[in-house]
């Protein structure tokens, strides 16, 4: 039976290079028609438990094997007292030999195949592409999906949304998302998609467009035995579509010839934050600093510094630039007197985990340098990064820190899409195309831990497996939350090392930054997803 992705804990995700290695080594193994067999009898198991009372079932299948696996669906469907109308897209001579066996099952057993979709349906699933095709879409499967999409019917996308491609989640046509989501807007939105992930888990789904399209994901390694089939085949229905499967799991051949994953998809098990002894003080949870809030800016140091101390840190320093509009010693934030301020330059920088760049403007980078030298534990933000992608000396001393032999530092980039391709010498559009590769080129360029924040934010650190975050959702696309995201980190960070790594070799500093940063990022999302729904959510609610 197909399994839920829940949030609990984290999974492993894997390529599309990895899917057809498991996919081909299974198909040399078993019967044939086996894993199409398996995978439609998945996917109508789904199907029944999302919509049980659905009259119309439309099943969309296109000209390869996901179409296939639409049409051994349908079968299924038919057996089980509904009444499914396929359509098929493509010339039928030109199917693979095991969707063209199903299109032949599918005619004896009755199934209407329909020259257009129905004008209505309850349920809808999309077998069209699956990960067969990330090209631009043709003119009829562009007018299905659309079809499919504006309606209030629920939508099954089998293994995922055609036209997705599997390991970037981005269609090669942009602008086409767009307007899928644009037509499911007036219906159920994304509470009523659904995607059945096939053999393995794919990346895509959790990032970039997939979040808007894959909607809710299950997964099925196709392990299905007989004895598991739904009692209510009998007969020659039974044995009909069913003759081929065989006792063989496809999880037991996939452990020979699984590559190692693309990424993990974060879970809850990432974000626990450890409980706090009786006998322990202020001192026990390291120390943040926030440097930042230039003139007109301030209120983004503030959100950070606040998020600091509510995440748990044991103290929090705001270094305003510029000035301030007060002198340090006298300022004081009336909604959070417990923060402390200090001029930059009297930060103890060496001993505690600093934050710099929210609101930081122009100003930061006449800090940064004292920074991104002596800063033992650092989170570079906003301004600070836009400072850094434009001074290759800036940029030189960033490296540095990584190969430092007295100290280990670790350093932390929490940079938005734009802001990344600034850095790696590129486009927006360019990063959004591969978020993962983007992510990664940009930690092992400067040595460091990268959260790449949007859609499915990615945490990418040199040597060990990126991962993907499940939470938050399009309420933290709002002024401020990217600051309390930061604050949240240097918090995470200095709870992570403490206050000295003198200790602590290179490999465990890289992966407690690592784990800091997934922890933070994690529960800053799961933050947004508790928020009411139809209540905005405001960066300074959002700390609370």
């Amino acid at each position: 039976m197909p399994t839920a992705i829940t949030h609990d804990a984290s999974w492993p995700l894997h390529s599309i290079a990895a899917t057809r290695a498991v996919e081909h080594a299974a198909a040399a193994q078993l019967a044939p028609h086996t894993l199409m067999q398996r995978a439609g009898l998945a996917t109508a198991q789904l199907a029944c438990a999302l919509a049980p009372h659905a009259q119309t079932i439309w099943v969309a299948c296109g000209p390869g094997n996901n179409g296939g696996d639409g049409l051994q669906a349908a079968l299924h469907l038919q057996l089980w007292g509904h009444r499914p109308v396929v359509t098929l897209c493509g010339d039928p001579a030109l199917l693979p030999l095991d969707a063209a066996a199903a299109l032949a099952q599918a005619r004896a057993a009755g199934i209407v195949i329909a020259a257009d979709p129905p004008a209505q349906c309850d349920l809808a699933i999309d077998a069209l592409l699956g990960i067969g095709s990330t090209r631009p879409l043709a003119r009829v499967l562009r007018e299905w999906l659309l079809h499919l999409h504006a309606s209030a019917a629920v939508v099954l996308s089998v293994d995922v949304p055609s036209g997705l491609n599997a390991d970037t989640g981005c269609y090669a046509e942009p602008h086409f998302a767009a307007d899928l989501i644009a037509a499911r807007a007036g219906f159920m939105g994304a509470s009523g998609l659904f995607c059945l992930n096939l053999l393995t888990i794919k990346p895509g789904v959790f990032t970039a467009q997939g979040k808007d399209t894959a909607g809710q994901v299950w997964w099925d390694a196709l392990d299905a035995l007989p004895g598991t089939l739904p009692g209510t085949l009998s007969g020659a229905h039974r044995s009909a579509p069913l003759n081929a499967l065989d006792t063989v799991p496809v999880s037991a051949l996939a452990t020979t010839c699984l590559s190692a994953p693309t990424a993990t998809l974060l879970g809850a098990d990432r974000a626990r934050q450890p409980l706090r002894a009786h006998a322990s003080h202020k001192g026990s949870y390291g120390d943040v600093a926030v440097i930042g809030g230039a003139a007109g800016m301030t209120g983004a140091a503030l959100l950070a510094a606040r998020a600091a101390l509510h995440a748990g840190a044991g103290k929090v320093f705001v270094a305003l630039l510029d000035g301030g509009s007060m002198a340090a010693d006298v300022m004081v934030d009336i909604a959070q007197p417990e923060l402390m301020f200090r001029q930059p330059s009297d930060i103890s920088v060496q001993h505690t985990a600093v934050v710099c760049g929210c609101g930081g403007g122009d100003a930061v980078r006449s800090v940064l340098p004292r920074v991104l030298s002596t800063a033992q534990h650092l989170v570079l933000d906003a301004d600070a990064l836009n400072a850094i992608a434009v001074d290759t000396s800036l940029q030189r001393l960033l490296i540095a820190r990584a190969s430092r032999s007295a100290e280990v530092f670790t350093t932390v980039l929490t940079p938005h899409p734009l802001e990344a391709a600034r850095l790696l010498g590129c486009n927006a559009a360019q990063v959004q195309a591969d978020r993962l590769l983007a992510a990664q080129q940009l930690a092992d360029k400067f040595a460091c831990t990268v959260v790449l924040k949007g859609a499915g934010s990615i945490i990418a650190t040199p040597g060990l497996l990126p991962c993907i975050n499940p939470t938050g959702n399009a309420k933290l696309a709002t002024a401020g939350t990217g600051d309390v995201l930061a604050g949240m980190v240097g918090t995470a960070l200095a709870a992570a090392l403490g206050g000295s790594a003198s200790n602590v070799s290179d490999d465990a500093a890289a992966v407690s930054s690592h784990a800091a940063a997934c922890s933070a990022v994690y529960r800053h999302g799961l933050a947004a997803n508790q928020w009411p729904a139809g209540r905005g959510l405001t960066a300074s609610v959002l700390l609370d």
